[in-house]
This record gives structure tokens, sequence and C-alpha cells, in this order.
């Protein structure tokens, strides 16, 4: 029996049919309808919620009753010009600027093997190794980090077998970035977050100097550039946008961190801990949506200088 001879009964025109027909037809459509519930969901729950907050910044406090004074003003922006506020955020800033700094000293030449010298095998293992600590708990590291900076912990038992106890405890007498022990210092704090950061900022100088041309490298040997020449000169300003690229997630989450305060350092008061003490223990909404601004400020500026470099380009 042929083909032909075969009676198989007509599709159903089913509405399920018809839509998929229209939605295929129109492709933007689909785009729209695929799209739709993320741009709601972003749009409505977590901006919508966000900007509710931050509009608290232009109301005040009532000192007497507590209670928020739901009129336009700018005394609660102003405070944050206040000595004690104003040493909050440029210790925050401090902090992330350090944190951002010691990454990129530490991912390029991690980085540079990896671009320049692993092979397929050692690359592989390279990104096993890079991604494997993000696998695991934020708190677990945070507390392991706490049992390491420890007065007793392990770097404090290294320093003495060493024989660097006392550099060890030169630097924490230091008055800016020393304290009892690392794990109650900026010291403990900046290493801390700079090996939970770290991954965010080798992945991006990594992939920069991927995109470095060796005939670039190899021609600048070969006209007499010595080996600092060639990096001062042709490979660092070309993975600087990788660089850049990086710094805007060690710089970002660090701005914004208020558990490594909590568990790691002094006594004093990051931006993130003071707004989860202003909105929760002290219930001072509208300065704590001050101080929320800060961090959007600063990283719309950061921002608006890493386009120029082309570090987007790296992400």
């Amino acid at each position: 029996m042929s083909l032909a001879t075969l009676d198989l009964p007509a599709p159903r025109e089913g509405l399920l049919r018809r839509l998929s027909d229209v939605l295929v037809r129109r492709a933007r459509l689909l785009t729209l309808l695929l799209l739709l519930p993320p741009l709601l969901w972003l749009g409505l729950v977590y901006l919508g919620s966000l900007f509710v907050f931050l509009g608290q910044s232009v109301f005040s406090i009532d000192e007497f009753s507590g209670t928020i004074v739901r009129e336009p003003t700018t005394a609660t922006l102003l405070e944050l010009f206040r000595p004690a506020n104003l040493d909050i955020l440029l210790r925050t800033i401090g902090i992330a600027g350090g944190v951002t700094l010691l990454c990129a000293i530490i991912a390029f030449p991690i980085a540079y093997y990896a671009a320049r010298y692993a092979g397929p095998k050692v690359k592989a293992a390279f990104y096993l190794a890079v991604m494997m600590p993000l696998w695991s708990s934020y708190l677990v590291k945070v507390y392991g980090w706490k049992l390491l900076l420890a007065k007793e912990g392990a770097i404090g038992w290294f320093a003495g077998k060493l024989g660097l106890g006392g550099a060890l405890e030169a630097w924490l007498a230091l008055p800016l970035v020393g304290g009892p022990s690392l794990s109650v210092s900026y010291t403990g704090m900046v290493l801390t977050f700079t090996y939970l950061w770290l991954p965010f900022m080798i992945l991006p100088v990594q992939a920069a100097l991927e995109r470095v041309p060796p005939h670039l490298i190899e021609a600048a040997g070969d006209l007499g550039a010595a080996p600092g020449l060639v990096f001062r000169t042709v490979i660092l300003p070309l993975a600087m946008p990788g660089v850049v690229a990086g710094s805007i997630f060690t710089f970002s989450l660090t701005l914004g961190d208020y558990i490594v305060p909590q568990i790691i350092g002094t006594s004093a008061l990051v931006l993130g801990q003071a707004v989860y003490t202003l909105q929760g223990t002290a219930g001072n909404i509208p300065l704590a949506a001050a101080f929320s601004l800060v961090p959007i400020l600063v990283m719309a500026v950061f921002l608006t200088l890493a386009k120029r470099t082309g570090a987007f380009d790296a992400l």
C-alpha cells in the first residue's frame, strides 16, 4: 500500500496549536512573553522595593518619638557629612579599595600563567581550582578564616614556627591595620574579603590576557624591550580592561558586605553594618536609606569610568 492511499486524520486545530502558530509567526511577541515574568519580578519586586526604601531618605526621624516624619527634607542626607558618618563611608571605601588592589596583585600572575603557559589539562584544573571555593558555603568560609586568623590559629602558629611572631605582633600594634589579633583587625577583614572575591578578579583578567596577541609581545622583545618594559607598555595596558572588570566585582561586593565585618574585624562600623543597624536595631530607616544611596552613587561613578576603559568587553 502506497503512502498516497493512507487515510490519515487531519491535525486538530486546537487553541494551543493556533496559539503556537501565532507565536512562531511573531517572534517579537514570543520574546516579550518569555521576558515578561522576569521583568515583572525585577521591575516590581526588586527595583520597586528598592526605590521605595531609597525614597525614605528624603524623610526624617523624630528624635523624641522615634517615628518617621514624612515631610521631604534634606536633613537626613546632610547627616551623612557628620564626622562619625563620614568616617564610616571613608573607612568602607578604603577597605574596598584595599581589597581590590590586593586581589589585582594576587590575581594577575595567576591569570597570566593560565593564559600564556598552561596547557589544556592544566587550564581545566586551573578553572576547577578557581571556581571550587565558590561552591562552598559563604558562612563556612568566613568562620574558617575566623579560626585561621585567631590568636591561637594556624597563621599565628606558622608565623611563630618561621620566627615571624615578632613581626606579626609589630604589625598588629600598628594603629590603623592592627588589633588584638588578626581576627579582630582590618588586616584580617581585608584578607578574608580577598579570599572570598579573588575568583571574581582572576577570571576577567585571565580572559583579557587571552586576548593579548602574542606577536605584539614578540615584536616588543625583538625591538630590544626588556621584559619589564614589555609588561608596562604592552601587556598591562591591554589587560587593564580585565583588571577593571574584576575590580567592579571586588569593589562592589566589598562595599555592601556586612557579614564579614560582623564576624571578623574591629568594633568600628562599615557601611553595610551601619545600614543593618540603623534599619533594624535603631529603627532609623531614613538614615539607613541615605547610607544605602552612597554605594549606588559610588558604583555609578566607578562604572562610568570603567566603561571608558573597555572593561565591559572583558566581563
